[in-house]
């Protein structure tokens, strides 16, 4: 057993594509030594911007034995009445490459049959690994590749070495022009130059003696550490950000981090500007002091230590300075003009080419959200309608100020500083930047009531308009995003337990795009199910079984947190040791009523009763509807289908004494009757048949 180490050494791999990268690496190395047959044990990734790295434990030398069983002609065929073989079955060995000794005859459906049983040549997994690897490394995915040279080839950046160990032992192959030898290349500023590594398990040991720390972890420790300390020696704070500390670990081969400051007039600026100037163009930390106030300090990571860090340090204070510049200009012109005026500006900027401006959005949006409002159960609707109304008609104004142009994950951040720096409500700034969420399912959900009307508004809108166009999701393509937007409306609905009909909400927002009647429906229709399918994935990632799920959603899909209540309730049945029977008895109950022609919702007549049964199963079903109904309406969806379930020894009962298909119409009539009276009874909690 020996340890493989490969090593793909390029030019700078962007921060982002190499931990899907190394994911993607490991995999198919690991997939492809099983496809091989060659035993191995456990995998290691290393990455830095220059290099990808793995390292398998415990690799075979060899592939495993494969044996396979040739079957040959029938024993009457290969053996003569004296039992010697004949020429059929000298052949047969011959063709199977063993003595004629070793043909054996083994019972088959067909009858007796001549058998061999045969080895594959094993091959080395040196020669394995050479002939694959090019394929490997050239298939590793990445968001976008690029070709160099005159070469076909394409990868995340050039290619600029290569190393295969199993062992001691070096593999041979190429990638392009660059062929692989032991050699790893150090740190480029610091310790460039070649390292030879002798065999695969002292790989990390040379190259940290080069001056990299190859391991994504451990340099993220290094940096963490490095950053906190820099932080205490200044009495500062770093803002918290896992985020930009996982990006900044992937930029860097080893980390030096170094404290900078910047004009204390840039505190005017406000803090998220300054934050997202530094963070997104520059990559730095922000500092603030025990208060969360933010500091005119910042934390630059170099990738390198230089003679004089001072100077370092000066270069990154000259560039942040030119972008706090840019930024405070930005805003003191924003300064300048009123929400109001920005909103005026919308009228420019188009929204979709056959849906109109961004202004006509927030148009739609707030006569949308006062809507809600007027229909939701929230308290103090007449000022509700009101904070709405006016957080609709500044939601989008930010999107055309000076600062949000030039920092555009601003959107939303900003005009909420804009807006409670006008005076406005606070809930009403706070919508202006939480309207947008949640951003990812999953992901944190507006806090209060205007933020949470706004949201649904937005989004809902969106869904109609791009419907009403036919620009609906189909496999890999969602440019608008509208299944997350989808996902959000439900997520927020369920969470505020929102019990406005979803059905009335698709109609208003599609009266909007849609005039005819007839083309609403049709449209409306798709929305439903849309929604649905979302659902459908919201609550079984949420543990619930896709049974009762789909068995609630297809029984009744207006009221969403209705739908929660009830999939639990049936999620609770199903776990039941009875259930299966129950869902048995009430799935006779509803495919007889589905498949009956003459089935209609005509009354029971209780003078056709022929049997008791008939005369049972009315009495039961009549007193469990007084008990369901009521418990329905309280939303205790769990008792109500106990009472229901109870009525299944009487259904079985009715089965059993009654044929329900009898040839007489008007007693056919009557029984699918009564078994519609029992349908009717969880029609709108869940559908049997979908059990």
């Amino acid at each position: 057993m020996n340890t493989l180490l490969i090593e793909i050494g390029s030019e700078e791999i962007p921060a982002g594509y190499i931990i899907p990268a190394l994911e993607a690496f490991k995999e198919n190395i690991l997939s492809a030594l099983d496809n091989f047959r060659i035993d191995h044990g456990s995998a290691l990734t290393y990455g830095t911007p220059r290099r990808l790295a793995l390292i398998v434990e415990d690799v075979a030398e060899m592939q495993n034995e494969k044996t396979a069983t040739l079957t040959g002609p029938p024993e009457r065929v290969g053996f003569d009445e004296n039992g010697n073989p004949t020429i059929a079955a000298e052949k047969f060995a011959d063709k199977a490459g063993i003595p004629l000794d070793q043909i054996t005859v083994q019972d088959t459906p067909k009858g007796r049959y001549l058998t061999a049983v045969v080895g594959e040549k094993c091959q080395s997994c040196v020669s394995i690994l050479e002939s694959i690897l090019a394929k490997q490394i050239l298939s590793l995915p990445f968001p976008k590749s690029m070709r160099w040279g005159d070469l076909s080839i394409s990868f995340a950046r050039p290619i600029i070495s290569l190393v295969g160990l199993l062992g001691e032992k070096k593999l041979d192959f190429k990638v392009g022009r660059i062929k692989s030898s032991s050699y790893v290349f150090g740190h480029p500023f610091m310790q460039p130059g070649k390292y030879n590594v002798k065999s695969a398990d002292t790989y990390i040991k040379v190259i940290e003696t080069a001056g990299v720390i190859p391991d994504i972890k451990k340099r993220k420790d290094v940096l963490t550490k490095a950053i906190q300390a820099c932080a205490k020696e200044h009495d500062a704070r770093i803002l918290e950000d896992d985020e930009l500390i996982n990006l900044v670990t992937n930029l860097v081969e080893s980390p030096f981090p170094v404290v900078g400051t910047f004009d204390d007039e840039f505190l005017e600026v406000p803090d998220e500007v300054l934050i997202t100037a530094m963070r997104e163009h520059q990559k730095y930390f922000a500092l603030t002091d025990e208060n969360n106030n933010l500091k005119p300090l910042f934390i630059a990571v170099n990738n390198t230590k230089a003679k004089d860090m001072r100077l370092v340090t000066r270069g990154h204070e000259k560039v942040l300075r030119a972008r706090l510049f840019d930024a405070k200009f930005f805003y003191e012109v924003d300064c300048k003009s009123s929400l109001d005026e920005f909103t005026q500006k919308l009228k420019n900027v188009t929204f979709q080419e056959k849906l109109g401006s961004v202004y006509d959005k927030t148009l739609r949006i707030k006569d949308f959200v006062e809507y809600l409002a007027r229909e939701s159960s929230y308290d103090d609707k007449e000022n509700l309608t009101k904070d709405v109304s006016r957080a609709a008609q500044i939601c989008k104004a930010d999107l055309v100020s000076q600062v949000v142009i030039e920092f555009t994950k601003l959107q939303g951040v900003i005009g909420r500083v804009y807006a409670l720096k006008a005076g406005e409500k606070k809930d009403i700034a706070l919508a202006i930047e939480q309207h947008y969420k949640p951003v990812y399912s999953g992901g944190q959900l507006p806090e209060n009531p205007v933020a949470c009307l706004l949201a649904i508004a937005d989004k809902l809108d969106t869904i109609c308009g791009c419907f009403s166009i036919d620009l609906i999701p189909t496999g890999g393509a969602d440019p608008y995003a509208l299944r997350r937007q989808g996902i959000g409306i439900l997520q927020i609905m369920m969470e505020e337990n929102m019990e406005v009909s979803l059905a009335a909400m698709i109609d208003k927002g599609l009266a909007a795009y849609i005039d005819m009647e007839g083309n609403r429906q049709a449209i409306a229709l798709k929305i439903k199910e849309f929604l649905q399918n979302r659902m459908v994935n919201i609550l079984t990632d949420r543990g619930f079984s896709k049974e009762a799920v789909n068995s609630a959603l297809w029984a009744s899909f207006d009221n969403v947190p209705d739908v929660v209540l009830r999939v639990k309730a049936m999620d609770s049945l199903r776990k039941e040791p009875d259930f299966e029977p129950l869902s048995i008895t009430f799935k006779r109950v509803e495919n007889i009523i589905k498949k009956a022609k003459d089935s209609g919702g005509a009354a029971v007549d209780e003078s056709l009763f022929e049997d008791r049964s008939e005369k049972g199963l009315f009495n039961a079903v009549y007193e469990v509807r007084l008990l369901v109904d009521d418990l329905i309406k309280k939303g205790d969806y769990d008792t109500a289908l106990s009472h229901i379930a109870g009525l299944r020894p009487i259904v079985d009962t009715f089965f059993d004494d009654v044929m329900v298909m009898a040839e007489d119409i008007k007693l056919r009539q009557n029984r699918i009757a009564l078994l519609s009276s029992v349908s009717a009874l969880f029609k709108n909690i869940a559908d049997f048949s979908m059990i």
